[in-house]
C-alpha cells in the first residue's frame, strides 16, 4: 500500500487520472481489455474531466460503477449520470458502460439490478474509492443492515444496502469484488476524512469499514490524499 500527498485538490485529480489511465493500459496489454469501477458523488469529478483525455484505448475500456442509489438514470443523484455527463465524453466516449441501474423497473425493485449485474459479473480491473466521513466506502455504511453480508460473502458482486443515515437505498460491490482488483485507488480530500483514514490504517473494525478493506487487500493499493 503506497500513499500520495498532494497539495491541492486539483493536484490530486491530476495525480491520480494519470495512475487510472496507466493502470488501464497495464490491464489491456495483459488481457486485451479492462473493467474499471468508479464512485459517484461529486468528489470524482475533477479526476473524471481529466480522465476522458487520457490516451488509454477507451474501445477496450468497459466503465461502471462501484455503487449507485437506486433512482432513475436520469435523476439528479444518480452516479450513472454523473459519470455519462464528466468521464464518457472526449476521448472515453468509446468506452462502453454498465450502469448499476438500468431503468425503472429496477428502481422499483433493485433486487432486478443485482440478479443482472450479477449474472454477467465482471471482474473490475481498476478500482476507484472515495471514502465518507463515516468511514464508509463504496455504499458499505457501517449502519446498514446488510453490512456482515457484504463483507463475509466469498462470491464477488453486487448487493442491495439500506444506509439508514444516507438518502437512497444503494446497490454496491461487495468487498470480495473490491478485494479482487488488480489496483484499486483510494481518494481522501479534507482535514476531517484524513483523521477517519488514519484511524481506519490503525486496524480492521466494522465501525469503519474501509479499515476492513485496507486490512485486507493484497495488491496494488494506493492512496491519494488531498
Amino acid at each position: 500500500m503506497r500513499e500520495f500527498e498532494h497539495a491541492t485538490l486539483m493536484d490530486q485529480a491530476e495525480a491520480l487520472a494519470i495512475s487510472v489511465g496507466h493502470a488501464l493500459d497495464l490491464a489491456i496489454r495483459v488481457n486485451g481489455w479492462a473493467v474499471l469501477a468508479v464512485s459517484g458523488g461529486r468528489s470524482p469529478v475533477p479526476m473524471f474531466e481529466r480522465l476522458r483525455y487520457r490516451p488509454v484505448r477507451w474501445e477496450a475500456v468497459t466503465v461502471t460503477l462501484v455503487d449507485e442509489r437506486v433512482v432513475p438514470p436520469d435523476h439528479p443523484d444518480s452516479n450513472g449520470g454523473m459519470v455519462r455527463a464528466h468521464l464518457l465524453r472526449e476521448a472515453a466516449a468509446s468506452a462502453a458502460f454498465v450502469p448499476l441501474i438500468a431503468d425503472a423497473d429496477e428502481v422499483a425493485e433493485p433486487a432486478r439490478a443485482v440478479a443482472r449485474l450479477n449474472q454477467a459479473f465482471r471482474q473490475p480491473d481498476v478500482v476507484v474509492l472515495g471514502m465518507g466521513e463515516d468511514g464508509h466506502t463504496a455504499s458499505l455504511f457501517p449502519d446498514a443492515p446488510e453490512l456482515q453480508a457484504a463483507l463475509s460473502d466469498p462470491r464477488p458482486g453486487y448487493l442491495v444496502t439500506h444506509p439508514a443515515a444516507a438518502p437512497h437505498v444503494r446497490v454496491t460491490l461487495n468487498l470480495a469484488a473490491l478485494l479482487g482488483a488488480e489496483r484499486t485507488f483510494l481518494a481522501v480530500a479534507g482535514e476531517e476524512k484524513g483523521k477517519v483514514l488514519d484511524r481506519a490504517k490503525e486496524g480492521p473494525a466494522p465501525a469503519l469499514p474501509v479499515s476492513i478493506l485496507l486490512a485486507n487487500q493484497r495488491r496494488g493499493f494506493d492512496i491519494f490524499r488531498a
